[in-house]
């Protein structure tokens, strides 16, 4: 008498495994904050030789200063925006799955240490020319006294009211472009913000 017994199904169902997006005990992740510091930066220094170029080229062939110096501002605040917004694009997908609230976080901490870095670099550059002018200021003293002085021409009210006009823009243009920027890197972040994936 043959016994063949049933065959026994192989087959184990295996549970379905889902990654969530995980909320950080202290939510700033610097590793990836560093990484799109560095994108943002570069993005930055490539677009505005980008503008510069563009400008000085439009500048040699005869384009009027002031339509020039506009372009030129408005292309500072766009490249702004635009290396920024990779800047945060390129923090959230560094990091593992976080929450839209958690990347936005960081990408507000992304931008404002860029701003502050930017700012420092700048800061710097003058400081250096200050410095170089500084270190020259006996021999420029004694080139003016052999010239006899330096006369000093009087300002027109015209003028004084032209250079705070001019100030003023630069200002509300930097603040406007600033608070683009925040908004690009925010964008940026949510956008880039890596989903949980569900693997069945």
């Amino acid at each position: 008498m043959t016994y063949n017994p049933e065959p026994l199904s192989s087959e184990v169902a295996e549970p379905t495994v889902v990654n969530t997006a995980v909320n950080y005990h202290d939510r700033v992740r610097w590793g990836p904050i560093f990484a799109g510091i560095a994108i943002a930066l570069t993005g930055q220094l490539l677009l505005s030789a980008l503008g510069a170029a563009i400008g000085l080229s439009a500048g040699a062939t005869g384009a009027n200063a002031g339509s020039v110096s506009l372009a030129v501002g408005i292309w500072s605040i766009v490249s702004l925006l635009v290396s920024l917004f990779l800047g945060g694009w390129v923090m959230a997908q560094s990091c593992g799955p976080m929450t839209k609230k958690t990347a936005i976080l960081n990408a507000a901490i992304l931008w404002g240490t860029t701003l502050a870095l930017s700012s420092w670099l700048l800061a710097s550059g003058i400081s250096g020319a200050v410095d170089a002018v500084a270190a020259n200021a006996g021999e420029i003293a004694d080139r003016v006294q052999q010239q006899g002085g330096v006369d000093i021409p009087n300002v027109d009210p015209n003028q004084v009211r032209d250079i705070a006009g001019n100030t003023a823009t630069a200002t509300w243009s930097f603040l406007l472009g600033s608070l683009l920027s925040l908004a690009g890197a925010m964008i940026g972040a949510a956008v880039g913000a890596r989903k949980p994936r569900v693997y069945a």
